[in-house]
């Protein structure tokens, strides 16, 4: 996309999947590309931009109540959740994003034994583990990620 044209709804709805996914990436997103990106249709766009780092409090509260469980287990592993956000993934109705949320160091000791007795085994298991560190990585020339 040239420097020169202002980006707009319809300049964002004009670009390929991989434009999109460039744009999901880069280290500055236009705030009208980042309103797009919260509406996105592909999956994969929408996750990439879910984990950047330099989401906004409101965007993150947008995507902890995302209706696709993958965006919402991209959000769970963020180290900046508010109480509310914390304590809606633990009660998620998807097992992933419980399993996500088991080993934040966020959890208040009650959410971290209420997912000890999960129905799903596996975030029983990873409940009972110690917190895990949070993670970040970054490729040349893109944002920040969350792991």
């Amino acid at each position: 996309m040239p420097n020169h044209v202002s980006p707009t709804k319809n300049t964002y709805k004009a670009l390929s999947l991989q434009e999109r996914l460039t744009v999901a990436l880069a280290p500055e997103v236009p705030n009208v590309y980042r309103q797009c990106l919260l509406a996105e249709q592909w999956i994969q766009t929408r996750c990439y931009f879910a984990r950047r780092l330099d989401l906004r409090p409101e965007e993150i509260e947008l995507l902890v109540h995302d209706e696709d469980h993958i965006i919402r287990l991209c959000i769970a592993k963020r180290h900046d959740l508010s109480p509310a956000q914390i304590a809606h993934c633990v009660t998620d109705s998807d097992p992933n994003v419980r399993y996500a949320i088991s080993r934040s160091p966020q959890l208040s000791e009650e959410q971290r034994q209420q997912l000890q007795r999960d129905p799903d085994p596996l975030v029983c298991k990873a409940a009972s583990k110690p917190a895990k560190e949070f993670a970040t990585r970054q490729r040349p020339g893109q944002a920040v990620l969350v792991r």
